[in-house]
């Protein structure tokens, strides 16, 4: 039996009708979420939108904390005591209320004068964490564009730490399955998802039936070629015969390879590139930093 939900429509508008009575914010472009329902990620939420009515179950004791931790304390929260819209309303920003946590099942409202609305294209190159093998932030936003990453996206990004980080935040109202079987970069990985409070991130040690059984189909797959490789294709592709595919590589003999793998998938015209980047270092002299090979491609619906 499906459990009920706690905010049905009825009182999302009596929520809505309490805010526009008592607060100076324009709610003609609200977005609003509903955290309790969905694996919903508030940070990147809040970074991309003016105003956000979000809907909280009660228990969540590290919320603001969070928040400001990814430099969201200026973003100021309207809330009331208790679950019900009525009575005195409150305001203040994250930065004085990261010792509050959420003590009741209700709505707030959360007001980022200093939102950016274009969709956030990952970390940069700063994490809480990072293991040696962190892809710079110019080639990441590379691979994200060949991803093609929508709002409400399954992604599965295999030995991709730190983007299974970025497609998170891109992929807010999704789900990011994050396949990790080394131990050190999955430890990088679990830090990082709880550094941002990234809800909607689901770690796995394996790409098979049985791990992702119960998961939703991905619908984009990220991977780093390895070994096992065609496995993880195969079995993605069985999943769904549309997912697009993102594989990196290195490894230019298993670059000439990769287009006659995809090709033996079905997968007609691949596209294959090669991405490099130069720094400025020291005495005016430029570093050339790893070059991938990016391959692309998806067996097109008919």
């Amino acid at each position: 039996m499906a459990k009920e939900p706690l905010f049905t429509n009825e009182v999302i508008l009596q929520w809505l009708q309490y805010f526009a009575e008592n607060t100076p914010i324009d709610l003609e472009q609200i977005k609003m979420m509903d955290v309790t329902k969905k694996n919903m990620n508030i940070i990147p939420t809040v970074e991309s939108h003016k105003a956000v009515l979000a809907f909280v179950e009660a228990g969540d004791t590290e919320v603001f904390y969070r928040m400001w931790n990814a430099g969201l304390g200026e973003v100021e929260v309207w809330w009331n005591e208790g679950s019900e819209p009525v009575g005195e309303i409150h305001h203040d920003d994250v930065r004085f209320m990261i010792d509050r946590g959420i003590n009741a099942s209700a709505g707030m409202l959360l007001v980022n004068p200093n939102a950016v609305s274009t969709n956030k294209s990952g970390l940069g190159d700063v994490t809480q964490r990072v293991s040696s093998r962190t892809v710079g932030s110019e080639i990441r936003n590379i691979i994200l564009s060949k991803m093609r990453i929508d709002v409400e996206d399954t992604i599965c990004v295999v030995g991709g730490e730190v983007i299974a980080i970025d497609a998170a935040f891109k992929a807010s109202e999704g789900t990011v399955i994050a396949v990790e079987y080394n131990g050190k970069q999955r430890d990088a990985l679990e830090d990082n998802v709880e550094y941002y409070d990234l809800r909607n991130v689901k770690i796995l040690d394996r790409v098979d039936e049985e791990s992702m059984k119960g998961l939703p189909s991905p619908a984009i797959a990220f991977i780093v070629a390895s070994a096992s490789l065609n496995q993880e294709i195969d079995c993605l592709m069985k999943l769904n015969p549309n997912v697009i595919l993102v594989v990196y590589t290195l490894d230019f003999a298993e670059a000439g390879k990769l287009k006659d793998l995809f090709e033996s998938k079905g997968i007609k015209d691949p596209e294959v590139i090669r991405v490099g980047i130069d720094r400025l270092g020291p005495n005016n002299t430029f570093v050339r930093e790893p070059a991938p090979w990016i391959v692309t491609g998806r067996i097109e619906k008919e």
